[in-house]
């Protein structure tokens, strides 16, 4: 099953639930520079260059998030590649998914920047830069 939760709701499934597992599915350079919440479990879905599948990600996330009943909580930058991340997981027989709407940056908003109507950083939730 995949969930939809928004930035605040997921942070709250990390407080409360210590078999939930965080993992930040967007390239390197965003999850490094851009920054990311604390703990999060980094396993780029897409990758520079080229924003190229990663093949091998389903088998990576295994590494960090063995028991597949645990909530997976999937974070990229809007909200789109965590979809398609989890419907892989979900495939690969894990239970329960959730996908953070709204991502890291949110929604691009009238001047196309991000950050500005939505996102994990914008309701003011813990982050950290590498």
């Amino acid at each position: 099953m995949i969930e939809n939760l928004d930035p605040k709701q997921s942070w709250a499934v990390l407080q409360t639930n210590p078999a939930a597992v965080l993992i930040d599915v967007r390239t390197a350079i965003e999850h490094s520079f851009v920054g990311h919440p604390p703990k999060a479990i980094h396993v780029a879905w897409k990758e520079f260059p080229g924003m190229q599948l990663n093949t091998g990600f389903v088998e990576q996330v295994q590494q960090h998030a063995p028991d597949k009943t645990a909530p997976i909580l999937l974070l990229c930058r809007s909200g789109q590649r965590s979809v398609d991340a989890a419907k892989a997981l979900e495939a690969a027989g894990y239970e329960h998914l959730i996908n953070i709407l709204e991502g890291f940056e949110g929604p691009l908003d009238e001047n196309k920047h991000r950050g500005n109507t939505g996102g994990w950083r914008f309701h003011g939730l813990p982050w950290q830069q590498s």
